[in-house]
């Protein structure tokens, strides 16, 4: 376990302090001259670039807020654990940050499955979590305590099927995704729904275990199919595969789109010339032409010398939302700091405006990422209101009001 005295007043309880939320749950008042936050990532294993940069993210924010005094004058100690990508360990790491290290909030995790895992034990013990980009609807229905400050993959395949048929005009759409994968076959069944209600269709579809690595087969199967585009809601490290793999059987880059899972440098590193010209659904992108994107963009770069990634960003405006709620909380108990995460609104992030809806689920941007010149770069944002962007260059797809973001922050 790695711990980092952060500058965030959001998540610690003493030792030492009486009243349980529950059994073996964390103490009611925070007594401790710091707060104490655990935080659970993939910081080994397959999807440790997520967890790494989401890190990254985190460890920033809290050090701007303990720079700036802390919450309710306590720094913020933020005590991290490596799931090591794997739903068990998630489920391990967290039983140890709160009946070990008695924590009084979660930041974690990155994917689906490991925050669902995770989210199950941190509600059964009353301490709230917050993920930073679980998008897969389940995740937050595991109970009360359980929020995420990104969006999720209903909205994500709304703005998916928007984007495709009405900007792209792209209707005959085929998809290749995971079948054992709980944010990939989520997102993949959302992009079928969606498609009908927008005149679109499915031509052909693949699914395949996260363990395989020849999608040869699988990619001539859909190439046949003469789909205008080909949908691959997965991670970046199969779609590294894919692309080469897809530019050996004669696919072009610029005929696949994704979500969130591609946003990983290794992703443009390896293969970026293979990817020229697509695009994916996200959070954010290092170019998004809002002030507060452009402001955390230069802290970053002056960190770790490198532009942020999507994860960082998230991390980052997870952290951030966290120690503010820690500072509305009417008491530094974690049914309190539930209840402040539960009436945020209009919290500006790096990321956008973000609103916790009854569901405890971000009311936030939708962005459009493509891939040029081996980099990420901002294309376009999904809401409700065309030209509400708040940026000079911002070009906006149409969702329906009812499932629509809020308009990025300023």
């Amino acid at each position: 376990m790695v711990a980092a005295s952060l500058g965030m007043a959001v998540l610690g309880c003493g030792k030492g302090s009486a009243a349980s939320a529950g059994p073996s749950g964390p103490a009611a008042a925070n007594t401790a001259p710091e707060w104490r936050v655990g935080a659970y990532l993939s910081l080994s294993g397959e999807d440790a670039a997520f967890g790494i940069f989401t890190k990254d993210g985190i460890e920033l924010a809290v050090d701007e807020v303990n720079k700036a005094g802390g919450v309710k004058g306590k720094p913020l100690k933020v005590l991290y654990e490596d799931d090591k990508s794997n739903p068990q360990e998630a489920t391990n790491k967290v039983l140890q940050l709160i009946d070990r290290d008695k924590v009084v909030a979660l930041l974690g995790e990155v994917t689906s499955s490991r925050s669902k895992a995770g989210g199950i034990v941190a509600n059964r013990k009353h301490v709230p979590m917050i993920t930073p980009s679980a998008t897969n609807p389940d995740v937050t229905k595991v109970g009360p305590f359980v929020f995420r400050v990104c969006f999720t993959d209903d909205v994500q395949a709304q703005a998916t099927a928007a984007f495709l048929v009405d900007k792209l005009g792209k209707k005959r759409v085929a998809v290749l995704y995971a079948t054992d994968d709980l944010y990939s076959s989520g997102l993949a069944e959302g992009l079928r729904q969606e498609l009908k209600k927008r005149g679109g269709e499915v031509v052909a579809e693949k699914g395949f275990l996260k363990k395989e690595t020849n999608f040869t087969t699988y990619l001539t199967e859909l190439k046949d199919a003469k789909p205008d585009i080909i949908y691959a809601p997965i991670y970046y490290n199969q779609m590294t595969l894919i692309a080469r793999q897809g530019k050996a059987a004669g696919i072009k880059g610029d005929m696949f789109a994704g979500g969130d899972g591609w946003d990983a440098d290794e992703l443009v590193n390896d293969a970026g010339d293979e990817l020229e010209g697509a695009y994916f659904t996200n959070f954010y992108a290092p170019d998004v032409p809002w002030a507060r994107a452009k402001d955390f963009r230069v802290k970053y770069n002056d960190r770790f010398h490198h532009d942020p990634s999507s994860n960082a960003a998230m991390g980052y405006d997870a952290a951030k939302l966290l120690a503010d709620a820690i500072g509305r909380a009417k008491d530094d108990s974690p049914d309190a700091i539930r209840q402040a995460i539960q009436d945020t609104k209009g919290f500006e992030g790096a990321t956008g405006s973000i609103t916790m809806d009854a569901d405890r689920n971000a009311d936030k941007p939708v962005i459009v990422v493509q891939i040029k010149g081996k980099k990420f770069t901002y294309f376009s944002t999904v809401h409700d209101k065309a030209g509400a962007a708040g940026a000079a260059g911002a070009t906006s797809t149409t969702l329906p009001a009812a499932v629509s973001p809020a308009p990025p922050g300023k």
